[in-house]
């Protein structure tokens, strides 16, 4: 069913189409990042299967087994927490995962699933292979496509408060390209009428509803799990039980595994049985978001907070981010 002849309620409210290329505007541009976050080249994909890689889910990774197919994919969301989900998920034995994004269902495409197959690292039987690329849930064409690949995958979304994750894409962009707009500017097509822009990315991609509609023309709400951003920080070992559950994976990663950076204000990922040193997230993760008007902030509560609704009633599971807000 293609989006133009079913127009769902969450659609017939925004219309307007995202400019080309525009989710990945932040990951363009020749400025440092951090060597886990950035666009992923041909070169290093073709690294990413190879033994040795940190495309393992240990140091010791045997080059036996084969290569498959992911059963699971991290689709979204950008800047909700996916990597941090990524880290922590391949610390169980039983997954193996791309370190890499393969952006195969968005960019890539036209390379065939024998080329996506090769990405991946190997593994033994009952391992599981995963992926992680946040474009995928804002990705009009990721659905069928990962649908005609295998209608069984499951998929995992974390989501986040999405006027945070807004400010969170606009401090991203903002650290490697510092000329651009402020936040203010862009958020608005009129600022005296308050007007939202909604076709900006870093605006759109919080509209869950539109998107997840999307998705459930091809796959049911049991094949989905959505990970909440802010409890993989505030209690990620009650988040990682359900992602394990989920998996149908035993809970292997648990609370013995996770130790607060209070520099940082992420958990940090160490293995128990291993003293060698906790892995944290990059440099490029916990950045200071820059200050915001708190009108502006106002006026995007106000904006997504039909949708958020909309997405918990989807979903069934209520994220309170409205809740969160009035608590401030």
């Amino acid at each position: 069913a293609s989006n133009s002849s079913r127009e769902g309620a969450a659609g017939a409210w925004l219309r307007t189409p995202l400019a080309p290329g525009e989710v990945i505007t932040a990951q363009s541009g020749g400025f440092e990042r951090d060597p886990q976050e950035s666009s992923t080249t041909d070169e290093e994909l073709s690294r990413a299967g190879s033994p040795g890689n940190r495309g393992g889910s240990s140091s010791t990774t045997p080059d036996y087994g084969e290569k498959r197919l992911p059963q699971a994919l991290i689709i979204g969301v950008k800047k909700g927490g996916t990597r941090a989900l990524l880290e922590a998920i391949r610390a169980h034995p039983d997954v193996r995962a791309v370190g890499t994004e393969p952006h195969f269902f968005d960019r890539n495409y036209e390379k065939g699933l024998e080329w996506y197959r090769n990405v991946m690292p190997k593994t033994l039987d009952g391992q599981i292979t995963m992926e992680k690329t946040p474009s995928y849930f804002v990705t009009n064409e990721a659905p069928r496509r990962i649908h005609s690949m295998a209608k069984d995958t499951k998929l995992i979304v974390v989501v986040r408060n999405p006027v945070t994750r807004a400010i969170s894409d606009y401090t991203q962009t903002l650290s490697k390209k510092p000329e651009i707009p402020t936040f203010e500017v862009l958020a608005f097509k009129n600022r005296t009428l308050g007007l939202i822009d909604a076709s900006w990315s870093a605006i759109r991609i919080g509209i869950y509803a539109l998107h997840l509609e999307n998705w459930l023309q091809y796959f049911p709400l049991s094949q989905i799990l959505f990970v909440s951003g802010e409890r993989l920080i505030t209690d990620p070992a009650g988040e990682m039980a359900k992602v394990q559950d989920f998996l149908g994976l035993k809970r292997i990663v648990t609370e013995k595994h996770f130790y607060f950076n209070k520099t940082k204000g992420f958990p940090c990922l160490k293995k128990p049985e291993d003293s060698s040193a906790p892995r944290c997230l990059g440099k490029s993760k916990g950045r200071t978001h820059p200050k915001i008007d708190p009108d502006v902030i106002h006026r995007l509560r106000k904006f997504y907070k039909p949708f958020n609704v909309m997405f918990y009633q989807m979903t069934g599971q209520d994220f309170q981010w409205e809740q969160e807000e009035s608590d401030k």
